[in-house]
């Protein structure tokens, strides 16, 4: 297949490349980086230019761009998260009706934040609540731009949870945290994070790419959240560490001030499930904390 990968050059897009190049796709990627690659384009994410031209004969399209959310919700940063993440999807149709194609599955980022801050049931596609505030805003106003895309395609939409892999992401400041000895419960410690393995979301993806009759939203999530007090203790138990110095949520709202993000990263509870991997029969290889550790 010909596959494009936009914002491809993060964490998460550059195992997607890592993946279907070892399959012997064509894989093309879209970034702002200067990197000199025969592969590689460059663009702005908001203009048509000629890397338009490399979009025929597409068979499919994962769109992953958008400015990081770890950064402090100034009114010039918010409106970069939004923009990044619309002006996207907007460029990319318009390039699509220039050229006179479609891809024939267009696969699309989104998170799992859209849902409310969950202390008492897990949110599934089906029966998820949505919450308030402005992460939930950009999901929301994310989500509604793709929806409104004309291509004649497959759409997916990925609501995507923590993803944990050992070259990007959280994980690996999660792990530096826990070896300095802050490794304790954060806030209350009993706010839900919903997680899924890199190598899962991989297989999810390409699962949605060879399923024709597999379409609109995913929640891509493992079946087994855990509270973030246990998440932290299972860490610092992977790291032979019998203690880790909590942080109380007054703290944490300073810390995130001092280095420029926000503390809803972490004090959000965010407890997704996935009824239509369910029902997709989706075999996890990492359906637990412990068994993603193991490889981490």
């Amino acid at each position: 297949m010909k596959i494009v990968i936009a914002g491809g050059t993060g964490f998460i897009g550059n195992e997607l490349v890592s993946h279907f190049e070892k399959q012997s796709h064509k894989v093309l990627i879209l970034g702002r980086k200067k990197i000199n690659k025969p592969n590689y384009f460059i663009w702005d994410g908001k203009t048509v230019e000629d890397w338009k031209n490399e979009l025929k004969e597409t068979d499919v399209l994962i769109n992953l761009t958008g400015k990081s959310v770890d950064c402090r919700y100034t009114e010039g940063n918010k409106k970069k998260i939004f923009d990044s993440r619309t002006n996207s999807i907007k460029v990319l149709e318009k390039a699509f009706n220039e050229i006179g194609e479609s891809p024939k599955t267009w696969i699309q980022a989104s998170t799992s934040t859209i849902y409310r801050d969950e202390y008492e049931s897990s949110n599934d596609e089906e029966n998820g609540i949505i919450g308030e505030g402005f992460s939930v805003e950009v999901a929301k106003k994310w989500e509604k731009t793709f929806n409104e895309v004309k291509l004649d395609c497959k759409k997916v939409t990925l609501r995507m949870s923590i993803v944990l892999g050992k070259s990007g992401g959280a994980f690996p400041i999660l792990k530096r945290m826990t070896k300095l000895g802050f490794g304790g419960k954060q806030g209350v410690g009993k706010q839900m994070i919903s997680w899924i393995h890199i190598d899962d979301l991989k297989n999810i993806i390409e699962l949605a790419i060879q399923n024709q009759w597999i379409n609109g939203v995913i929640n891509c999530v493992s079946p087994t959240p855990i509270t973030n007090e246990e998440f932290m203790w299972r860490l610092r138990k992977r790291n032979f560490l019998s203690f880790g110095i909590p942080t109380s949520e007054k703290l944490l709202k300073f810390g995130a001030k001092l280095i420029g993000t926000e503390p809803e990263l972490i004090l959000k509870s965010r407890w997704v499930s996935s009824k239509k991997l369910d029902k997709f029969g989706y075999d996890f290889i990492y359906p637990t904390f412990d068994k993603a550790l193991n490889v981490l």
